[in-house]
């Protein structure tokens, strides 16, 4: 087991994002709340003190990349991407402690 120097948040999806992504995703994948649905995890400092300042400081990035995962087309995107629209569409929680259980290194992909 290794220490990993990251903290972390976990999106999971609310019914305003299922709504969304039913109207726009390009496969014919339908989603609603009561499925289970994995979150996306995301790394962060390990160091954060209070949560909202990395959230406020992320919402759009995590909020563009969960978008994207739908569909590439960003006409079809909500008009504006808010902290409010970040908070309609996603539920988060967070923790500073990672722990990785495998023997093999970690690889990382830039996006």
């Amino acid at each position: 087991m290794k220490i990993v120097n990251r903290g972390f948040l976990i999106i999971k999806p609310k019914a305003a994002f299922f709504e969304w992504s039913n109207k726009h995703a390009e496969s014919e994948v339908e989603f609603n709340e009561t499925d289970e649905v994995e979150g996306s995890v995301f790394l962060i400092d390990e160091d954060f003190f209070e949560i909202e300042p990395v959230i406020e400081q992320n919402f759009k990035k995590i909020l563009k990349h969960e978008l994207s995962m739908v569909t590439e087309d960003t006409a079809a995107w909500p008009e504006k991407l808010t902290m409010e629209t970040f908070l309609d569409f996603f539920s988060y929680d967070f923790g500073s402690f990672v722990i990785d259980l495998e023997k093999s290194d970690l690889k990382a992909e830039k996006m």
